[in-house]
């Protein structure tokens, strides 16, 4: 037997398909929060050897070959007593392996199928390759990030992946669960990551449309203001530098002020002196070390603070006292969030192998599964 979790998913069963990032995350946020995530992966794949993956975390792991009739018949006995399902293949793949919405939903009606994938199931793009960099220049998003002047500059795989990716697809599974108490009955979501990232940039469009909002790197929030970026230190190091607000810009200049010339700069409120004030701030800033910067700044509301690195981060004594981190098999990682206030967040090690005897919880018994991995259809 699985130790029970706890959380407000306590009790959601969840079958994970294996595939890149965005469908291991959203069933990594099932798990923090208490659905038990068993992680269907290729029988070749699964070793003696434990995985360190973080977003493994809370799951356990199997391998099944769904190539096979038998694999195939064993996931439908598995999907039978399950409330989730996440696939990411490309669109038709499921359905060719007969493991698609129709087929799992012959076998259990509240089965809801969350489908992953860059491009949705249908329109043009659905069946091309693609990244994260793609699916977020299809969105618009990358034309709008980077410097003025200069190329679009994509982040690390945040937008699309993550946040229009996983993120949106246990948003998804959330309203289909929500929803399954009134009907009784599974949905199949569809998340697309060009859908997701797209909508992450929604704040933006009534500014785009009225004039108010230009092209990359010239607004208030894309760097294109001297009070809204990242300055270096003269140890190399960097500050986040954020007061956009009046008095907190008042603030900022009164703690630089105890250490440096602030006297003369440009104006804030006039775009066309930014670049000069970006230039003085830039001197200011180059003129101590990040450390004695932190301590110019320290307790105001000046709203600069350091450019801290992973490890720094996990040390930095606000998200120690928030417990923002944790280790799990001796990897340091984010803890699982938001958090519920009055439940403790214990999201479990990172995804074990699974015995033979836990898949009878799953609707898989120790015979019949002792008969799969002797054929090699399990693992």
């Amino acid at each position: 037997m699985e130790e029970p979790r706890n959380g407000p998913l306590a009790g959601v069963k969840v079958l994970e398909l294996a595939g890149l990032a965005p469908g291991p995350f959203a069933g990594m946020m099932l798990a923090d929060h208490g659905a038990r995530v068993l992680r269907i992966d290729r029988v070749e794949a699964v070793t003696d050897v434990p995985r360190r993956d973080v977003m493994d975390r809370g799951k356990r792991t199997i391998g099944l070959d769904l190539k096979s009739p038998e694999g195939v018949a064993a996931l439908k006995r598995l999907a039978a007593g399950a409330d989730v399902l996440i696939e990411v293949f490309r669109p038709g793949v499921a359905e060719r392996l007969g493991i698609g919405p129709a087929d799992l939903h012959a076998v259990n009606e509240r089965l809801i199928y969350g489908r992953m994938t860059g491009w949705g199931q249908e329109g043009p793009l659905a069946s091309a390759a693609g990244h994260d960099i793609d699916y977020i220049a299809i969105s618009g998003v990358l034309s709008r990030l980077g410097r003025a002047g200069g190329k679009p500059t994509p982040p690390v795989n945040l937008l699309g992946d993550f946040a229009g990716g996983g993120l949106m697809l246990a948003y998804g599974v959330l309203l289909a669960l929500f929803e399954r108490e009134r009907t009784g009955r599974g949905r199949v979501i569809d998340a697309a990551m060009v859908d997701g990232a797209a909508l992450l940039f929604a704040m933006f469009y009534t500014g785009i449309a009225d004039g108010h909002w230009g092209p990359r790197g010239t607004n208030l929030l894309d760097t294109g203001a001297p009070m809204y970026d990242t300055y270096e230190t003269a140890d190399g190091g960097f500050l986040a530098v954020g007061p956009l607000e009046p008095r907190f810009w008042t603030e900022m200049l009164d703690r630089m002020g105890r250490v440096a010339d602030v006297a003369d700069l440009p104006s804030r409120d006039d775009p066309a002196g930014w670049p000069l004030l970006r230039d003085r701030l830039a001197a200011i800033f180059r003129s101590r070390t990040r450390a004695e910067w932190e301590r110019v700044f320290e307790g105001s509301d000046a709203c600069v603070f350091p450019v801290l690195d992973v490890d720094e981060a996990v040390a930095h004594p606000h998200n120690r006292a928030r417990e923002t981190f944790l280790e799990i098999g001796g990897v340091p990682q984010p803890a699982p969030a938001p958090r519920l206030l009055g439940v403790e967040r214990r999201p479990g090690d990172l995804a074990p192998a699974t015995r033979l005897y836990d898949l009878t919880e799953w609707g898989l018994p120790e015979d019949e599964a002792e008969a799969l991995r002797e054929a090699g259809v399990l693992a």
